[in-house]
């Protein structure tokens, strides 16, 4: 049994990712979002903290230092600490493209020196005290596809940068293994991108249990594949163990999920890993089982927290007290287990 104990964080962004103004999912504010996880309690236990998405309409980029304490006073006041951030690296946001030219790398940039900022102010303020802060390729596999060779170097030497930024402020930076993102796509991808980054000390991998799942079945990387159709138990745990071992010395930052075997997009956010409600009987993953694989000897790699995601969920599905409860209990069984 290992001494330390993981915290328990919920993230804010499922109540953003996938949402849009104007229609019977609209975006659900971060009060809320907060309030909602400040409320769930299994017996005696509740959520530690929460992980946060450093955009609109959530988090202004911008925000003043004043704005930023402000915030935080209302997260504290919840009972909440602040743990990983998500830097805005996207097209649209503050950043754009790892693989792309010069000025948009200049962009990925500055919304990593832009969320190390945050960070700071969070960490001099006294709410945050561990975590990673999560970026990601910020482009799809298509376009990365044009050239695999050239845009795995230029997303590494974007990393590369990027890592150095975070390093002068402190911080690590998560890379999000994730079928959307390219050069992220697939496992052997996310292993060639991360050794050719070379900065295992500040630049890792965020492994999320439903994103990693569709990693076995090969999506946007047939030839990556580590199981077929069919496949028995004892398969897929062989699977799962040749995966996890050579990703898990890079992982700095966990997420708890489920997932379906589906792909799931909405609104503006590309075909992504379903997450399923923790307690979907569709859900294909032993939770507490397949989080042990990724969580074995955590505290040695700087892990302090683990993190439930729900991106996707429909808004009366994150609305419910119940599912709250259920995601709780269920991260407190993952606890248990490591």
């Amino acid at each position: 049994m290992t001494v330390m104990t993981l915290k328990l964080h919920n993230s804010m962004w499922p109540g953003l990712v996938g949402k849009e103004e104007g229609t019977d999912h609209p975006p659900i504010g971060l009060d809320r979002m907060v309030e909602m996880t400040a409320a769930a309690q299994v017996r005696d236990s509740k959520f530690d903290g929460v992980d946060c998405f450093l955009f609109h309409p959530h988090t202004d980029p911008d925000a003043s230092e004043d704005e930023l304490k402000a915030m935080a006073d209302k997260i504290a006041s919840a009972e909440l600490k602040i743990g990983s951030l998500v830097a805005p690296i996207w097209p649209g946001t503050v950043g754009d493209t790892a693989f792309g030219t010069k000025e948009q790398q200049d962009k990925f940039l500055k919304a990593v020196d832009t969320s190390c900022r945050i960070a700071k102010v969070l960490v001099d303020h006294g709410i945050r005290e561990y975590g990673i802060i999560r970026i990601d390729s910020a482009g799809g596999p298509e376009g990365w596809q044009k050239d695999p060779v050239g845009n795995t170097a230029k997303v590494a030497d974007t990393f590369r940068k990027a890592g150095e930024i975070a390093a002068d402020y402190g911080e690590r930076l998560a890379a999000e293994g994730e079928i959307c993102w390219g050069g992220l796509h697939s496992w052997k991808a996310m292993l060639d991108t991360l050794e050719a980054t070379g900065m295992p000390d500040t630049v890792g991998f965020q492994a999320d249990l439903a994103h990693t799942y569709l990693y076995l079945l090969g999506y946007n990387d047939p030839a990556s594949a580590l199981l077929e159709p069919g496949y028995s138990e004892d398969e897929f745990w062989t699977a799962y163990e040749t995966m996890t071992d050579a990703l898990r010395p890079w992982t700095f930052d966990v997420h708890i999920a489920q997932n379906n075997g589906e792909v799931h997009g909405t609104g503006s956010h590309d075909k992504t890993g379903r997450h399923c409600p923790a307690d979907d009987p569709d859900g294909k993953l032993d939770i507490v089982k397949a989080a042990t694989y990724w969580l074995k000897d955590f505290d040695q790699r700087g892990i302090k927290h683990i993190c439930w995601d729900g991106c996707m969920f429909d808004n009366a599905l994150l609305e419910s007290g119940q599912t709250w409860n259920t995601i709780l209990d269920t991260m407190l069984q993952v606890r248990a287990a490591v």
